[in-house]
């Protein structure tokens, strides 16, 4: 019985210390909300499900170390729709993000982003007049585009640098104009028209000042999904590790406590139980 105790309390300590790669990576998705990819909404879930984990894994271990049943079943009952809920939002972000990817551009060493290119409910949200004020004024505030330019010999570089530049998401799609556009640069934020013909709608909305470039623009909507669909697939790696981890523990956690209960009511078990169960029929006399 106390081998059991032993492993149960182990177990939860072992998942206790699951819970922190879950809240960190939360908490990592939060710094990027607030600085980069600028949606604040998809971290939540992920820290309420590592703050869960942490605080039902301690009660677990409480469990095991003051011979609780109250708080056993607790601890199997509740990591029961944690690994659920976990599971659940694996799914969820792997179908929000699932589709998007940038296009790669001659004779350049960025991909240019376009809205149409991406689906589903993320699209739903970033078209909304009043969301998309909030995630343009994000990223305005960053700063992303400002901090794009550089020198080089004490000298800014010029468009034959810049184009085998490798720009992130955000900074290709709202920090200068779409490729096809046919726009010549200037530096890094500042674009005059060209003379070719003009067929994306966003070569009307870019904008040289610094306040609006391509803020408003289809391709930095696409840019913000792009960088959120990055940052969601490196977590998600770490998720799914970890929740076939719980499920192994959560199986071994209740053959431990099945035992347990066994010893507790003092019940057979492995041959002994199909000894008192089947007794031989062979006799003496």
């Amino acid at each position: 019985m106390r081998s059991s105790n032993h492993l149960i309390g182990l177990l939860n300590f072992f998942t206790f210390l699951l819970s922190i790669p879950i809240l960190g990576g939360g908490i990592w998705l939060s710094t990027r909300a607030n600085n980069t990819d600028c949606l604040k909404f998809l971290q939540w879930p992920l820290i309420i499900i590592g703050v869960a984990i942490m605080v039902v894994s301690l009660a677990g271990f409480a469990g095991a170390c003051y011979r609780n049943t109250f708080l056993m079943w607790l601890y199997l009952f509740a990591m029961f729709f944690i690994i659920a809920a976990l599971l659940g939002f694996i799914i969820f972000a792997y179908v929000v993000t699932d589709k998007g990817a940038g296009r790669p551009v001659a004779n350049r060493a960025y991909d240019d982003y376009y809205l149409e290119d991406y689906s589903g409910w993320l699209v739903q949200r970033v078209e909304d007049a009043s969301y998309w004020a909030k995630i343009s004024s994000c990223i305005r505030d960053s700063k992303v585009c400002s901090k794009m330019g550089r020198t080089v010999g004490g000298m800014p570089e010029t468009g034959d640098m810049f184009v085998r530049r490798k720009l992130d998401p955000i900074e290709s799609g709202c920090c200068k104009p779409p490729s096809d556009c046919g726009y010549i640069y200037n530096n890094e934020t500042f674009w005059t028209p060209g003379t070719g013909l003009v067929t994306n709608t966003d070569c009307n909305n870019w904008n040289n000042d610094q306040g609006q470039l391509c803020y408003s623009c289809n391709s930095c909507k696409a840019g913000v999904l792009a960088s959120l669909r990055k940052s969601w697939r490196k977590v998600s790696v770490i998720n799914i590790v970890v929740l076939i981890i719980l499920v192994i523990a959560y199986v071994i956690a209740i053959a431990a406590f099945r035992n347990n209960r066994r010893i507790d009511n003092d019940e057979p078990s492995g041959e002994a139980m199909m000894t008192k169960t089947q007794p031989s029929r062979i006799q003496l006399y």
